[in-house]
């Protein structure tokens, strides 16, 4: 790998013709200082970035694949249709970067700052976000799919309109006030999530894992939740209405106050399951039987 200086890397972007591509790829810039540096349509494949400076670089449409861009600044970068496949992002602030459609399957973004970026329509397909911070994010239309890790992640507030995170791995993760309507969550897990006032109206929760979750006065309404968990979760406050219940395990959840009209109760299993005068059932279905009232 070629170890450039700051001197050589500032000469060479100075000689770069207009429209030209560098190709840096397999280079040592880590710790460099390359802000606001127009790097579009550029090779960096496996280039060592660690550490560099990249604050409001651009990178549009550049080739990072296997690069190595851990604890590096990318605060407000470009980087709207970058190839970011298998590259090393930990702990890499990336607030405020534009990562519109840029593909960060595989890619290691544990720890990474990712507060109020865009990824919307990204593809993070088993990319690994353990830990990080993606508050306010905007990820409407993104593919988390095959089991992305996100585990203890935190996504308050974040867009996740329409995203795609089936099988996605979401225990413990942070999803307050989170938009998640019409989300695709099918089998994905999210054991002891927070969920709290989440919007998941007509998102698809089928087979999904969510035991302990808090869902407290989360929207659910027309989710489809066929064959879901939610064992001992906290649904007080949430709106179930016309959602499809069907074969859903719900021993021993809160549903105190929680709106169940018009929903699809079919083969729901209900044992031990907290409710109180706040709870609405369909019209003239007693579930009650089995349950636990409370004050």
């Amino acid at each position: 790998m070629k170890k450039i200086t700051q001197e050589e890397i500032n000469n060479m972007i100075a000689s770069t013709k207009e429209n030209s591509f560098l190709d840096l790829s397999g280079f040592d810039l880590k710790g460099l200082d390359l802000r606001k540096v127009i790097f579009r349509g550029a090779n960096l494949r496996e280039t060592d970035l660690r550490r560099a400076d990249l604050r409001e670089v651009d990178l549009s449409n550049a080739n990072l694949r296997e690069a190595h861009l851990s604890s590096a600044n990318l605060s407000e970068a470009n980087l709207s249709n970058a190839n970011l496949t298998e590259a090393y992002l930990i702990d890499t602030n990336l607030s405020h970067a534009n990562l519109n459609e840029a593909n960060l399957s595989e890619a290691d973004l544990s720890g990474a700052n990712l507060s109020e970026a865009n990824l919307s329509k990204a593809n993070l397909s088993n990319a690994d976000l353990f830990d990080a911070n993606l508050s306010n994010a905007n990820l409407s239309e993104a593919n988390l799919s095959r089991k992305a890790d996100l585990n203890i992640a935190n996504l308050s507030k974040a867009d996740l309109h329409k995203a795609n995170l089936h099988k996605a791995n979401l225990s413990e993760a942070d999803l307050s006030n989170a938009n998640l309507s019409e989300a695709d969550l099918s089998e994905a897990d999210l054991r002891k999530a927070n969920l709290t006032e989440a919007d998941l109206s007509n998102a698809n929760l089928s087979e999904a894992d969510l035991r302990e979750a808090d869902l407290h006065e989360t929207n659910l309404t027309e989710a489809d939740l066929t064959e879901a968990d939610l064992r001992n979760a906290n649904l007080t406050g949430a709106d179930l209405s016309r959602a499809n219940l069907s074969k859903t395990d719900l021993r021993r959840a809160d549903l105190c106050k929680v709106d169940l009209s018009k929903a699809k109760l079919s083969e729901t299993k209900l044992r031990k399951a907290l409710y109180n005068l706040g709870t609405k059932f369909p019209d003239g279905i007693n579930l009650t039987y089995e349950m636990l009232r409370v004050a």
